[in-house]
């Protein structure tokens, strides 16, 4: 009995540090900021779809009928 009580410690021992690791992942920054450019992007629709066309200014008119 008391053997299966200490394996079964060291087995929970085991477990509970197991479930403490952390697992980092580098996410290069230009490349995490593209992403989120992106995102931000698709949420708000701030790019259109299509290239919008400039238009020239419109020339003033004179009043004297010119």
């Amino acid at each position: 009995m008391a053997k299966w009580i200490q394996m079964a410690s060291v087995v929970s021992l085991i477990l509970l540090l197991s479930a403490c690791v952390t697992i980092n992942i580098y996410f290069p920054a230009a490349a995490a900021k593209k992403a989120a450019d992106r995102i931000i992007d698709d949420v708000w629709q701030l790019k259109p779809h299509t290239p919008v066309k400039s238009v020239p200014p419109a020339s003033p008119q004179s009043s004297s009928g010119q």
